[in-house]
């Protein structure tokens, strides 16, 4: 029997933090703005759910939408996010770089694992990018990157799941693979016996169109039946993990 994975949820929301511990959530990965994949989270954001947190708390680094080409002021801003993350209690940050050929800026990625210090770092769905994926899987390892984010280059991690199996072997035990992407109740098992991943990645909120009177663009809605159903489809295959009420 396979082990239980780790479920980690990316929130940009106080509310929707304390919606996935309560589900049970392993971790969060707190980010504002998942509407265009997430970026930084604000400082008082990060205090605030750091605070009430019942588990680690991994920091999306990322500041800006769009492309993962890191220019030297983006790099500057980064830094200064890995340390203001770390000085707030973050247990991990979460970033990617890419180089215009579709490598991995190793330089960019350098000087982050380095601000994080002891910090283990998540390499996020850059990594789909990369135009080699088993030669951007050593690389990250040679940088010193604990975890890597994947849907395995497709459009949901289950539809990637075959190449994430490849990812899983070449990983080997000095990278953790975190299948994500698109995950839901009706595949979750199948995509963690398929890819062998110890840990999976789904969100943990949807956006929905302000009203016109009171607002401009999308709120952030935390989503508790979708987490509820991947919690309770690996609860019923892998056994119940206990969490802190």
């Amino acid at each position: 029997m396979a082990s239980r994975p780790i479920v980690e949820v990316a929130v940009d929301s106080v509310e929707a933090a304390e919606m996935a511990w309560t589900l049970g959530a392993d971790r969060i990965e707190l980010c504002q703005a998942l509407e265009v994949g997430g970026l930084t989270p604000s400082p008082g954001l990060i205090d605030a759910v750091v605070t009430r947190a019942r588990g680690p708390v991994f920091a999306m680094i990322r500041p800006r939408p769009g492309d993962f080409l890191v220019t030297a002021d983006d790099l500057a801003v980064m830094v200064a996010d890995v340390a203001n993350s770390t000085a707030s209690g973050c247990a991990g940050v979460v970033v990617g770089a890419l180089l215009p050929n579709r490598e991995i800026d190793g330089p960019s990625v350098a000087r982050l694992v380095a601000a994080a210090g002891s910090l283990p770092i998540t390499c996020h769905r850059a990594f789909d990018l990369s135009a080699k994926p088993m030669v951007a899987v050593a690389r990250l390892i040679e940088l010193g990157v604990k975890r890597v984010l994947t849907a395995g280059g497709a459009g949901t991690a289950f539809e990637g799941r075959k190449q994430i199996a490849k990812i899983v072997d070449r990983a080997g035990p000095r990278l953790t693979v975190i299948a994500g992407g698109g995950v839901t109740s009706d595949h979750v098992v199948e995509l963690v016996r398929q890819t062998r991943v110890g840990e999976i990645h789904l969100s943990g909120s949807y956006q929905v169109r302000a009203g016109q009177s009171t607002g401009f663009g999308m709120n952030t809605v935390a989503n508790p039946a979708r987490l509820m159903r991947v919690i309770e489809a690996i609860d019923r295959e892998f056994g119940r993990r206990e969490h802190a009420t």
